[in-house]
């Protein structure tokens, strides 16, 4: 009795030791953190951010064996590849000639909303060039959550339910592909390029000015260097910054309970907003992105319930083959005496597991 109370006490020692382990490796985890988007900015690049995530899942393994941490690199590095290979293809929309589309656009745009051009209306009355307001931090904060979102909230599913992470980057993966296509076959310039090339009235790109706002201009100039370095400046239709955050705020008002789950539209508006007035997209884009989500997610969604279903007609069918098996082999004719004898029947009867014969007790066989 003595001997079992020490051992008890020895691994509630040897987890508080763990624990306190993990608590000092999160702490210097988040002061990394902290550091790297004082000095360089918010990571964007799909390497940084995979880096990033990786590691802080690999704390949470700390003390669980290495089979957890080998989990974390085979679930996420095949992942982390296949985006940053989508970021390599990007520029392949620049190179098959394809006309791009902006005259055409604008002329779609202002007969939509009855010759106005939403991002210039809303630069003109909110924009100014000498002072960076509130909402001009508030709209860089939505924008910048863009790069973050989709990678935390893939980085929970992952640790709370492995299932839903699986569904939801495919579901990122579908909409990366699409869009990537999308982008080769109708290349399309944002706003502020359209009115750079002289189609409309002066469109500013405002999405990493609010950062000054925080007085953290080097912030500003990290982001605004990775807006021009490796990005395709004519994918703008659709908008997948307005698609990922859809998908977002599906994805989690789709595990929640609450009443007000219906807030969590607000978040892809506020991202809608913010393009728009930062001249980083057209109104029709994110019309566009809205629609590429929801064909997405409702796409998967049909395919996993017909994976579901399948599944569960092969299962049914195997348990069906197994009891014809047994009522077969069964003897015709003659008295049954005996309930042990007779105990698969009587499981088959009230609908209980059938006996796995192999392993049946010899009164069962």
């Amino acid at each position: 009795m003595l001997s079992l109370q020490q051992d008890e006490l020895g691994s509630s020692a040897a987890a508080d030791r763990l624990r306190s382990v993990r608590l000092a490796a999160y702490g210097v985890y988040a002061a990394a953190l902290v550091g790297i988007v004082i000095h360089w900015g918010i990571p964007t690049g799909r390497a940084s951010l995979a880096s990033i995530i990786v590691s802080g899942l690999a704390i949470t393994s700390i003390g669980r064996g290495w089979r957890q941490t080998r989990q974390v690199l085979v679930d996420w590095l095949p992942f982390t590849a296949v985006l940053m290979l989508y970021d390599q293809t990007r520029g392949v929309a620049d190179s098959l000639g394809i006309r791009v589309h902006e005259a055409d656009i604008l002329a779609a745009e202002k007969w939509t909303f009855g010759g106005a051009e939403p991002s210039v209306w809303l630069q003109q009355h909110l924009y100014s060039p000498t002072h960076v307001r509130w909402y001009d931090a508030l709209c860089t904060l939505v924008y910048t959550s863009f790069f973050i979102a989709t990678p935390v909230l893939a980085a929970v599913l992952w640790l709370r339910d492995r299932v839903a992470w699986i569904g939801f980057i495919s579901r990122v993966i579908v909409l990366s592909v699409a869009g990537l296509i999308t982008y080769c076959l109708f290349p399309e310039a944002p706003p502020w390029l359209a009115a750079r090339d002289g189609l409309s009235a002066p469109v500013a790109r405002l999405s990493a000015r609010g950062w000054e706002w925080f007085h953290l201009g080097n912030v500003n100039t990290a982001l605004a260097a990775a807006q021009h370095e490796g990005v395709n400046a004519v994918a703008a239709m659709p908008s997948l910054h307005t698609a990922f955050s859809t998908l977002v705020a599906l994805t989690i008002a789709g595990r929640l309970r609450s009443r007000l789950r219906w807030l969590l539209a607000l978040y892809p508006l506020a991202m809608g907003f913010t393009l728009v007035y930062t001249g980083e997209h057209w109104v029709l884009d994110l019309v566009g992105g809205v629609g590429y989500a929801l064909a997405a997610h409702a796409g998967m969604s049909r395919w996993e319930a017909r994976r579901r279903a399948l599944t569960e007609e092969r299962a049914g069918n195997r348990a069906e083959h197994r009891a014809e098996g047994r009522l077969e082999n069964r003897p015709e004719n003659g008295p049954r005496s005996g309930a042990g004898n007779d105990a698969s029947d009587v499981r088959l009867v009230f609908g209980a597991p059938a006996v796995d014969e192999r392993r049946a007790p010899a009164n069962l066989r």
